[in-house]
């Protein structure tokens, strides 16, 4: 990095031994890479010394949320950019944030990349999958993720968001039944946090949902223009959208019959 104000880039990790040398390879520019892993039986902690990153270990599994503010708390640098082992930063977003990371953060300012997403072998342009903006690069000591188990964000509060230029390559999906099993994971965590809130749905709601996602992404988001893999993407969300409606559906009605 440029003289000035430092940066830290920090992942959490799980397994993650495939994909993380490309991910450490687009950040060996950075002050400073922290990884706080959860458990792996794989290659990873071996991995992320080689490539020179501090590596911490987790005891148990909080969710996503909170793993990311754990992750932060070894962190140092002035600067968090917060990635995930299948993300890589291209040379112009690169560029992008050594430019704000020579000068002192700003107390009200974060920054958010485009993500370039992977689905099947084809870099999405339409389908809602881009430009796909995330908020990643902020100030340490200014902001932190907020709780959630899954579908995690930074608490940004009023701060100004400014993007920036360039995209982070987002390997989303290279491998559709490890993609699904994934898409499951996150639909239970979803209905069971609803599940906590006393959250329901009807029946009707269920197949309501999972119709307009079909919709949105094939037709409200241009997904037809992404060809074959914009179709499969639309069938890819409707069917996730079913799973978490249907199974908090589900657990609405075992608590039901239970009380």
């Amino acid at each position: 990095m440029p003289s000035g104000t430092r940066l830290s880039v920090v992942l959490i990790t799980h397994n993650e031994a495939e994909l993380l040398p490309d991910c450490l390879a687009s950040v060996q520019w950075a002050d400073e890479i922290v990884v706080l892993d959860s458990s792996s039986t794989d290659l990873t902690r071996q991995i992320a010394l080689q490539a020179g990153a501090r590596v911490f270990e987790s005891e148990g599994w909080p969710g996503f949320g909170k793993q990311r503010q754990r992750a932060q708390e070894y962190a140092t640098g002035d600067f968090i950019l917060m990635l995930d082992a299948d993300e890589r930063v291209t040379p112009e977003l690169r560029r992008a944030i050594e430019q704000i990371a020579r000068l002192p953060p700003l107390p009200d300012t974060v920054y958010s990349c485009a993500r370039s997403n992977l689905f099947l072998g084809r870099f999405m342009r339409h389908s809602g999958w881009y430009p796909d903006r995330v908020v990643r690069l902020y100030a340490r000591e200014l902001f932190r993720y907020n709780d959630n188990p899954v579908h995690e964000s930074l608490e940004i509060r009023r701060a100004r968001v400014v993007n920036l230029n360039g995209c982070l390559q987002h390997l989303t999906c290279r491998d559709l039944v490890a993609f699904q099993r994934k898409q499951l994971q996150y639909a239970e965590a979803w209905a069971l946090e609803r599940h906590r809130q006393n959250k329901d749905c009807g029946y009707l709601a269920i197949i309501g949902h999972t119709l307009g996602a079909f919709i949105k992404t094939w037709l409200l988001r241009a997904g037809f223009l992404d060809g074959k893999q914009g179709l499969l993407l639309a069938m890819v969300n409707a069917q996730y959208t079913f799973n978490k409606y249907a199974a908090l559906w589900a657990l609405r009605r075992a608590n039901k019959r239970d009380a």
